[in-house]
Formats: structure tokens, C-alpha cells, sequence
């Protein structure tokens, strides 16, 4: 039997930070960009971070919520212990926890809207608004198969267009392609979730890509993210001209994402797990990669 964690672990445990990253590296690829526009902003910077994370912890808190109540997690469940599903914390108070990171969300959102202007407060409800219906309300869209759209938008383009307009206070289509790329790392980390957890999800009625498709589609399905992902840098520099020559270096993660790849298409149920801490850390070196490379021009 599993040792039940402290108070501060078993919160830390529910917020998922092995997944924080899919926050972390839209924030930092808007900020390049703006940098490299002279339109860095610091302070919008810190924000656009602190309210990324808080959305996505909202949003793992509302699923930890949700997925208990529907049945999805249960005693017969692969992946990782859920913080309710285990009884480590009260269906209660992740209800209310859930309440108060989007509360706090709301208010970072705030600063930005003062920043921003009024398209921030459009940006800043449906965000909130996203992370409740990904799993909760009655029509949930993980349960519809639409988390991964949910996911390839919000953790993609509107994510970095979003914290480059907050500091250049400007909208630019260049930062909403670029956010292509973490968006599609951010689905292939869904899809190693979905793909481990298809069959406890298909008995709970959750129609992932994967329980609609089938494993040998969310197989493909990760593979085309992480190629995609690895391929779009080098569209941005040639849209964007050769002094951003550098930022090709983030398409090196196609040879840096071989083994989970395989991983990918070799393993089933438990074996999947150390899959998503492995893509989660890619999307984190791909970040980094084009953002430095990015901000470093070529003379």
C-alpha cells in the first residue's frame, strides 16, 4: 500500500509539476519574441508566467475534481495516484482549491487587463472558462475527444501570442504561429496520458482521440506532434528572415525525442508513464532552444 504523502506533497502531487512545463515554455517563447521586438515588458512577463501556471493548476485541480466524480479514476488505474481518487484530499476541498487558483488566476488576469486592455478580459475569462469545461459541467470536452484541441490552443497560440501582446501591447501573427510549436508538445503530452489510460478511460464513457481511434492512431497521433513541432522552426526562420537563423536548433528535439518515441510505440498501461515527464522535459528543451536561439541573431 502506497505511504499517503504529507500535506504540502500530496498538494504538490495534484498540481502535477512534472506537466508545468506546457506553462512555463509558451510564456518563455512570447517572451523571446518580444524581447526580440525591443517590447519586453518584465513585470507583464512575471504575470503572463504566474497566471499560465495558475490556469494549469486550476485546470489539474478541477480534473483531479471531475474525473473522481465520473468515475474515471478509480482503484484500477494505471497512471499515477489522483489526489482524491486515493482519498488523500477531500472531493470538498479539491472543489475548493480548484475555486481558489482560478480566483487567484483571475486576479493576476487583472494586472494583465489594466496592461492590456479589454481583449485580455476576453482572453482571461475563456481561459478560466476552458480549464472548467476541460473535465467538469456536462459536457466535458476530454470526454469528447476535444482535449486535445483544447490543448493544441490554449497551450499554443494563445498562450505565446498572448504574452507577447501583453508586453508589446500589440498583436503579431509571427508569436501565434511560434506557439504551434509548444502546443503540439503539450498535446503529445495528453496523448501519452490518453493512450496509457484507454482502457480505464473507455469503460468510464471518457471518448479520448485514443478510445474513439484506437492505441495505433494516438500512437501516430505523437509522433505527428513531435515532427510537426520539430519542423516548425524552420518555418518561422524563413518567414522571419535570416537573422533568427539560430532558433533552428529547437528542430534538433526530433532526434532528442527518438526515445520516448519509441517508448511510445512499444509500451502499453504503466510502462507509460515515465512517457509524459519525458515530453514534458522535451517541450521544456524546445522552449529554451528557440527562445535563446531566437534572441541570438545571427550577424
Amino acid at each position: 500500500m502506497t505511504q499517503k504523502p504529507g500535506l504540502i506533497q500530496k498538494w504538490l502531487l495534484a498540481a502535477r509539476p512534472k506537466t508545468l512545463w506546457a506553462a512555463v515554455g509558451p510564456v518563455m517563447i512570447g517572451t523571446a519574441m518580444a524581447h526580440g521586438d525591443a517590447g519586453m515588458h518584465l513585470p507583464s512577463a512575471i504575470a503572463a508566467l504566474l497566471g499560465a501556471l495558475l490556469l494549469q493548476i486550476g485546470t489539474n485541480f478541477c480534473n483531479d475534481y471531475a474525473d473522481f466524480q465520473k468515475g474515471a479514476d478509480n482503484p484500477s488505474r494505471v497512471g499515477p495516484a489522483r489526489a482524491v481518487a486515493s482519498g488523500w484530499i477531500s472531493s470538498r476541498q479539491m472543489l475548493a482549491a480548484t475555486i481558489i487558483v482560478f480566483g487567484l488566476a483571475a486576479i493576476v488576469c487583472g494586472y494583465l487587463v489594466v496592461r492590456g486592455g479589454w481583449p485580455l478580459i476576453i482572453l482571461g475569462v475563456v481561459s478560466i472558462l476552458a480549464g472548467i469545461v476541460y473535465t467538469a459541467g456536462p459536457y466535458p470536452l476530454a470526454y469528447l475527444g476535444l482535449g486535445d484541441l483544447f490543448v493544441l490552443v490554449f497551450f499554443g497560440p494563445v498562450a505565446v501570442a498572448g504574452t507577447y501582446y501583453v508586453q508589446t501591447q500589440h498583436f503579431s501573427w509571427l508569436p501565434a504561429l511560434a506557439g504551434l510549436g509548444p502546443g503540439l508538445l503539450s498535446v503529445a503530452i495528453l496523448t501519452v496520458n490518453n493512450l496509457r489510460d484507454v482502457e480505464g478511460d473507455r469503460l468510464a464513457g471518457k471518448k479520448t482521440l485514443a478510445v474513439r481511434f484506437g492505441v495505433r492512431f494516438a500512437r501516430f497521433e505523437y509522433a505527428t506532434c513531435v515532427v510537426l513541432a520539430s519542423l516548425l522552426p524552420i518555418l518561422m526562420v524563413w518567414l522571419a528572415g535570416s537573422t533568427r537563423n539560430n532558433a533552428v536548433v529547437a528542430s534538433l528535439i526530433l532526434f532528442a525525442g527518438w526515445p520516448v518515441m519509441r517508448l511510445v510505440f512499444t509500451r502499453t498501461g504503466r510502462e507509460l508513464n515515465p512517457g509524459l515527464g519525458m515530453t514534458a522535459l522535451l517541450l521544456l528543451v524546445y522552449s529554451i532552444s528557440f527562445s535563446f536561439g531566437w534572441l541570438i541573431p545571427v550577424q
